[in-house]
């Protein structure tokens, strides 16, 4: 069963889970995870990342917890945590459930690292008993050993199989407050992986590009693949997985769910290519009331065009825009002109402008 999102996606009905009170799967927007990249030991230095993740948008964060001090610290970052906090644990069963202990809302497993099916069971027990949700990871980077030996290689079946035999397990246990993630950095795989396992369950998916990279190439890579599962209709959270300062994970993430009408938030900017036409700096004009309107939450279409061809056509469609021409630009708000503003004047007219949209909702 499908349910119509907007009118060209319909997303893929699965079950509702709840963590830490952030409602994932069901009819519930699509959630935007993150994972900090500090030692979680330093708690101060965590739960100041936390907090700037959440200035982002980010709704559910996941910390590492390799060492035992990652375990201590773990009980006062949940009790100041903003968002729901998920432990991320390899290898030591038993971390996982201290971190339980310790009051982890979430807890993220691979199956295929955790050592033997019983101490996986043993996890699956405390969850059952604490409410913590659990999220199966399957990694193109730590398959199980009988289906790399099955399939040669991690295959988009070897990761669909891996996540439904686990599946099938946790539900035999009599536990389905779970989500699966089936990563790789590999798009198209990742990409098949996660439809073969969607088609034959109702269980909520995490879903992303694992190891996409830095930078640029990171995004691309990372919006190609989310963005073909989103499309299909695949997807109840999603992480934007990038070499770097997480809290820009977020802003991309926003943006790829923005381009698809799946979620709003903050400004959207269109503007045109440049080309022999434009008679103004239009990549100085863009970046500067970008850079103004950093940290504006309400969704906004701003567009800021360079040329008399297509320039006030799309000004009229958005919310704000400047249609440029040679020396000065017409400024229209919801699709009528407001006033002619001269080139000095264009970027801090239309930044108040949109300060004051803001302000009075």
């Amino acid at each position: 069963m499908r349910v119509l999102q907007n009118n060209f996606i319909e997303r893929r009905k699965t079950r509702e889970i709840n963590l830490g009170g952030v409602r994932i799967g069901g009819n519930n927007p699509i959630v935007v995870q993150s994972m900090t990249s500090t030692k979680t030991r330093d708690v101060e230095k965590t739960l100041e990342q936390i907090k700037r993740l959440h200035e982002a948008g980010c709704e559910v964060v996941r910390v590492a917890v390799p060492t035992e001090e990652d375990i201590e610290a773990l009980g006062e970052i949940v009790k100041r945590s903003p968002i729901p906090v998920i432990a991320d644990i390899h290898f030591k069963a038993e971390y996982a459930l201290k971190a339980m202990e310790k009051g982890a809302h979430g807890i993220r497993i691979n199956p295929g690292n955790i050592g033997s099916e019983e101490k996986v069971r043993e996890i699956v027990e405390e969850a059952k008993k604490k409410g913590v949700v659990i999220r199966i990871g399957v990694n193109s980077g730590s398959l199980e050993k009988d289906l790399l030996e099955k399939y040669g290689s991690p295959t988009a079946w070897a990761l669909a199989e891996s996540a439904l035999r686990w599946s099938e397990k946790f539900e035999r246990w009599g536990f389905s407050n779970f989500k699966v993630s089936i990563k790789g950095s590999d798009v198209l795989t990742c990409v098949e992986a996660n439809k073969l396992f969607a088609e034959r369950t109702d269980i909520p998916l995490h879903i992303g590009i694992t190891e996409a990279g830095f930078g640029e190439s990171g995004v691309i890579k990372s919006s190609v693949g989310i963005g073909i599962l989103l499309y299909m209709g695949i997807g109840d959270t999603l992480r934007v997985s990038l070499t770097g300062d997480p809290v820009e994970e977020i802003e991309v993430a926003y943006q790829i769910l923005g381009s698809l009408g799946l979620r709003k938030r903050g400004v959207e900017i269109i503007s045109c290519p440049t080309c022999g036409r434009i008679e103004v700096d239009l990549p100085k004009v863009v970046s500067e009331v970008k850079e103004h309107l950093k940290g504006i939450k309400k969704p906004l279409k701003v567009a800021i065009m360079g040329c008399v061809v297509n320039g006030p056509g799309e000004a009229r469609e958005a919310d704000i825009g400047l249609a440029c021409g040679k020396g000065r630009a017409l400024l229209f708000k919801k699709g009528k002109v407001v006033k002619t503003l001269k080139e000095g004047e264009m970027v801090s007219e239309l930044v108040r402008e949109i300060k004051e949209m803001v302000k009075n909702g």
